[in-house]
């Protein structure tokens, strides 16, 4: 049991909160003359329990004490040698955080060591970052093992940065390309999220979190329970099928194939791709308003599984991914004018 000085939060109270929160954020805006496109649940119906095995009940009512516990990190500077690198290097300058670092510690009556300590060593594995001035690697590189738990990894970079302009520029996209997985006994989630978030959950599972399941191939925006089928307007996406011993059909995504995950500025849409395909939108109005929200790549693993994650070091499979509008180096070119923000205001910037 969670000791946060008062009850632990039953199952009634969690969906409260989360539907509570998807309210208030549907609901606020910038300013009351320019309110930005509202959330919208998406169209497919919503599954109540997963389609293979639910994460643990304490790992869901973890996520969402995690978040109750610590709220978002409002938008920050990206600092001066980030920002140098990105000019030297472009997207190469992006890559992963440290797994092993510990999750944040409470300023709360909760025990302070409670998520640092459970969760501190569920991934299992290793990420190959790209070295600065590196003339041999220009993707992020990551290998788990079959002890490796579920675990969200994130950018160490915002791909989208609230205090920063988006002029020439509709949105933000990067790839994932799968070597190894098995689903779904060993499987990949591709998706956005915002910090802190509960690395112990993933993508999609959590406030402000999208993600698109690898093993049953659902999306999930804050959402805990089985999430929504992909679709194309009710019929199925463009994915390769297999057949079951007993015949049964299903899709899925085998080893080789490139998932992309873009993000547009203005409607808050999600979309992917699928080896440079472009789906149909997954998602509107997420991470709004974005001057208020820094949002990072999110990519969720458990069991073992091989992958590498390009931001643009490579040319995409999604050839509109290649050109400036889509373009991840546009992240932090000028503070945006207008916000009540001016370029000699000191503000926090992102820890190295």
């Amino acid at each position: 049991m969670i000791n946060q000085g008062c009850e632990t939060p039953k199952y009634a109270f969690a969906f409260t909160m989360i539907s509570l929160f998807k309210h208030l954020k549907s609901h606020t805006s910038r300013n009351d003359d320019a309110k930005p496109p509202e959330w919208t649940p998406a169209p497919e119906i919503s599954h109540t329990d997963g389609k293979y095995d639910d994460a643990p009940d304490e790992e869901y009512q973890d996520g969402i004490s995690y978040c109750l516990t610590y709220p978002l990190c409002p938008p920050a500077l990206v600092p001066t040698h980030a920002i140098d690198r990105i000019r030297s290097e472009g997207a190469r300058a992006w890559g992963l955080d440290d797994p092993f670092t510990p999750l944040p510690l409470s300023s709360s009556t909760q025990d302070p060591h409670y998520f640092s300590t459970l969760y501190l060593n569920r991934f299992s594995g290793f990420i190959r970052n790209i070295p600065p001035d590196s003339k041999s690697q220009s993707v992020v590189r990551v290998s788990t093992n079959e002890n490796c738990k579920d675990y969200c990894l994130l950018s160490d970079l915002p791909i989208a940065a609230g205090l920063y302009d988006t002029f020439g520029r509709r949105g933000v996209y990067f790839e994932v390309v799968i070597h190894e997985m098995d689903a779904p006994t060993s499987f990949v989630t591709v998706g956005t999220a915002c910090k802190p978030y509960p690395t112990f959950r993933h993508p999609g599972w959590n406030r402000q979190s999208t993600g698109w399941h690898l093993d049953d191939l659902r999306k999930f925006f804050e959402d805990s329970d089985g999430g929504r089928d992909y679709t194309d307007n009710g019929h199925p996406l463009p994915l390769p099928w297999k057949s079951s011993r007993t015949g049964h059909k299903t899709q899925f995504i085998p080893n080789g194939s490139t998932i992309g995950c873009g993000y547009i500025f203005q409607s808050g849409s999600i979309f992917y791709t699928y080896n440079g395909l472009r789906l149909p939108n997954a998602f509107e109005g997420v991470h709004l308003p974005r001057g208020e929200l820094d949002v990072f790549a999110a990519v969720g693993v458990c069991g073992k599984t091989r992958f590498d994650v390009n931001f643009g070091g490579e040319t995409f499979r999604w050839v509109d991914g290649n050109t400036w509008e889509w373009r991840v180096e546009g992240v932090a070119r000028r503070l945006e004018t207008g916000s009540g923000t001016g370029r000699g205001d000191e503000l926090p910037a992102y820890s190295s």
